[in-house]
C-alpha cells in the first residue's frame, strides 16, 4: 500500500482531487487531499500574512500529525512547484515527488520571477477586485468543459498573492535523492513546448510523462491520471 498526499494549485482546494482520491483508495492506497490555508473550505482564513511558507507548513503538518511515511507527494500547478520545497523540510517522509503540470522550481527564484507574465496579470486582477493581496479566479477553463466547468467555477476561491513572492532555496542534500516525476498535460501545447519541457526535465533529473488532457487533469482525466500515479508507486 502506498500513501498519497495530494496538493492543489491556485484557487483550488482538496475538493478537486475527489475522483482521483476515490480511485486511489479503491486500489488499496491511503490518500490525503489537502486544502491549503486561505482557499477552498479554508477560505475564511483570510489574513494578509499567508505566504509560501504557510502553505509548505500546511503540507508538512499533515505528514507530521498523521504520522505519514513513505509518501508520494503529488502537487498540481503551483502545488507542484512547491512540492520540492516541502521535500526540503521533511525529506525522510517522502519516497517520491510528482508535479502535475506545474513548473520545476529554480533555486533562488520566486514563482513570480518564474512567470512574470502571469504575475503582472494577477497583480492587476487583485487590484481591480479591491483586495490587493488576493487574486480572484481568472476566466480560464483549465481544460474543463460542460457541467464540470460550472461545478469547477462554483468551487474556486481567491488565492493569496504572497504565496508567489518567496524565493526558493534548495540546500538539503537528503532531498536531492528523492525521485521526481513531471506529468505534462499536453492538450493545446505545441510540439516545441513538449520537446523543451522534456529536455528540461531530463537535464534536471526528473522523469517526464505526458497526459493528453487539459491543465486540471484530476477533473478532466481522473482515470488516466490515477493509472499513471499507480504506475509510479
Amino acid at each position: 500500500m502506498a500513501t498519497f498526499v495530494l496538493v492543489p494549485g491556485m484557487w483550488h482546494g482538496g475538493w478537486c482531487w475527489k475522483e482521483v482520491s476515490a480511485l486511489l483508495r479503491a486500489a488499496g492506497h491511503e490518500v490525503y487531499a489537502i486544502t491549503l490555508t486561505g482557499v477552498g473550505e479554508r477560505a475564511h482564513l483570510h489574513y494578509p500574512d499567508i505566504a509560501m511558507k504557510t502553505h509548505v507548513q500546511d503540507v508538512v503538518n499533515v505528514l507530521l500529525y498523521e504520522d505519514l511515511h513513505g509518501v508520494l507527494l503529488v502537487g498540481h500547478s503551483l502545488g507542484g512547484i512547491m512540492a520540492p520545497a516541502v521535500a526540503e523540510r521533511i525529506p525522510e517522509r517522502l519516497v517520491g515527488i510528482i508535479s502535475l503540470d506545474g513548473m520545476i522550481p529554480i533555486d533562488g527564484k520566486s514563482p513570480k520571477e518564474m512567470m512574470p507574465f502571469l504575475w503582472s496579470e494577477f497583480q492587476q486582477s487583485a487590484q481591480e477586485s479591491g483586495d490587493e493581496g488576493w487574486v480572484p479566479p481568472p476566466d480560464w477553463t483549465f481544460g474543463v468543459t460542460g457541467p464540470e466547468l460550472e461545478w469547477l467555477r462554483s468551487k474556486l476561491t481567491v488565492h493569496p498573492l504572497k504565496t508567489l513572492e518567496t524565493p526558493f532555496s534548495f540546500t538539503n542534500p537528503a532531498a536531492r535523492s528523492i525521485p521526481r516525476t513531471f506529468i505534462h498535460c499536453t492538450e493545446g501545447v505545441s510540439q516545441e513546448e513538449i520537446v523543451n519541457q522534456e529536455k528540461e526535465c531530463t537535464q534536471l533529473g526528473w522523469q517526464y510523462r505526458m497526459l493528453s488532457t487539459g491543465h486540471d487533469a484530476m477533473i478532466t482525466a481522473p482515470e488516466e491520471l490515477t493509472g499513471m500515479l499507480l504506475e509510479l508507486v
